[in-house]
């Protein structure tokens, strides 16, 4: 009988797993149960008033190849679009008003000089402190927190008004309690490489610019997405399935270990259903993960349970032209905790990539985050278009309503790698490493966004076969 293996969870994550198994085994068996009525997660587009709005990410980075590679291996990289190069610059809330990033400013790391000593954003003496973090020397720590360690380099200025916020807009929290192991490790690697960022990061772009000067330079630009959005290029990925892999509306409560390290699936669909597999990829939120392992492993169930999760809502404003005042030459901007303001940051959809919003017209997405508004999940729909607009419309000079609003919220749905994330991981490495035919894989372990959820599933998939024996063939190009 050909091995049988479940992937739980129907988001990017067992999506990729899937399509992974298939790819390297197409004489296995996989079988994707999905507990809701689509596979996709909070990656969704929705036509709305002819605005294509997502309700969740809206591109992927590709300086991590997982998410063009797999665009190239089912067919699709003709379908991707750069962003407008033209218009690439962001900006950050700077004393009430929206201040260019500085140019070569990689959330911590500036590789050019000359903007720095320009910008607005930070005091004569906050330029002084930032230049010092040339000659502060490193000093190595098993965890710190990425706001101790960007203060201890680069001083209290700089910290609240670039990095907290471009940090902060990415994993939606304060970064006084993420790990900076966890989540940015790189710059640990450079402080001890380099002894310094600033020194790190000039040697790294004139390293960079002599690759481009021959000839091997990506051919992508930093941020891309699928032409007619994220559900088109699920959608994409899911086509290239076998015929009954994906099984909706199948959601798993329970997993049980056999004494033959098989698996057993307890399914509730309406009636309940015991299927038998020989792996089992976990691709669900780590709160889902939590307690579908409960009968499996106390110590693995309350590790997982102990991943916390932020909250947030996305607000999608339509406008005509004319209604703004500001030139939207940039992407978007990211919001200074210390700014007072509640939003966290916006994205200008429109200018970062064409067919967002018909001709004459804009579209923006506005996020706002628990931490700034407590009661944002008990908002109604109106008033969170309030909020959104209120911050919007202080910032470009917006006259009149929006001629088209959506709103997503997601309670408890973006993983916090706080201080011991990493201690955690290794805890979960040593109890699944115990447990032959189990994988996990997601967002909440080893790096947020959709190339690393990519990068985790893949692992995954290719864990199980070699548990299994199966054979795997080079993967195919379409």
């Amino acid at each position: 009988m050909r091995p049988h293996v479940a992937v739980l969870g129907g988001g990017i994550t067992g999506l990729a797993a899937a399509h992974r198994l298939s790819e390297l085994a197409p004489t296995i068996k996989t079988t994707l149960f999905e507990a809701g009525s689509r596979v996709g997660g909070v990656l969704k587009t929705v036509n709305r008033d002819n605005f294509l709005v997502e309700c969740g990410a809206d591109n992927f980075i590709t300086n991590l190849p997982e998410a063009t590679d797999l665009s190239r291996r089912i067919g699709i990289e003709d379908q991707l679009v750069n962003t407008n190069d033209g218009l690439r610059q962001a900006f950050v809330v700077s004393r009430g008003k929206l201040c260019s990033i500085p140019d070569g400013f990689i959330v911590m790391a500036p590789s050019k000089l000359w903007p720095i000593v320009t910008t607005p954003i930070l005091s004569p003496l906050g330029k002084i402190r930032m230049a010092w973090e040339y000659f502060v020397r490193s000093r190595y720590s098993d965890d710190e927190s990425l706001a101790s360690f960007a203060t201890r380099r680069f001083g209290r200025e700089t910290y609240e008004r670039l990095i907290q916020p471009l940090v902060g807009s990415i994993y939606a929290t304060n970064p006084d309690r993420l790990s900076l192991q966890a989540t940015l490790p790189r710059f640990i690697e450079m402080e001890q490489k380099y002894g310094s960022l600033i020194r790190g990061a000039l040697r790294q772009r004139a390293a960079q610019r002599q690759r481009s000067t021959a000839g091997s330079g990506a051919p992508y630009s930093l941020f891309m997405a699928p032409r007619d959005g994220m559900s088109a290029w699920i959608e994409a990925i899911a086509d290239r399935l076998p015929p009954e892999t994906v099984r909706l509306n199948s959601p798993i409560d329970r997993l049980h270990r056999n004494p033959d390290n098989s698996w057993t699936l307890s399914l509730n669909d309406g009636e309940l259903q015991a299927i038998d597999v020989d792996a089992v990829i976990v691709a669900t939120p780590a709160r889902v993960a939590a307690e579908t392992l409960t009968g499996v492993d106390t110590e693995l169930s309350k590790i997982l349970a102990s991943i916390s999760y932020s909250s947030s809502s996305i607000v999608s404003l339509g406008f005509q032209r004319e209604q703004i005042g500001h030139a939207l030459d940039g992407f978007g901007f990211v919001v200074p905790a210390r700014e007072g303001r509640r939003i966290l940051s916006a994205s200008f959809s429109s200018v970062k990539y064409p067919g967002r919003a018909p001709a004459g017209q804009v579209l923006a997405r506005v996020f706002i985050n628990g931490s700034a508004v407590p009661d944002m999940l008990q908002l109604s729909e109106a008033e969170l278009v309030d909020v959104a607009l209120s911050e919007l419309g202080s910032l470009l000079n917006i006259s009149g309503q929006p001629i088209m609003h959506h709103v997503v919220r997601y309670a408890a749905a973006m993983p916090q790698y706080e201080l011991g994330h990493c201690a955690k991981i290794e805890a979960m490495r040593q109890r699944t490493a115990l447990l032959p035919g189990l994988e996990l894989a997601g967002n909440a372990y080893h790096g947020v966004g959709i190339p690393n959820c990519i990068r985790s599933a893949e692992a995954a998939a290719e864990n199980v076969l070699a548990e299994l024996g199966v054979a795997s063939p080079p993967a195919t190009t379409a």
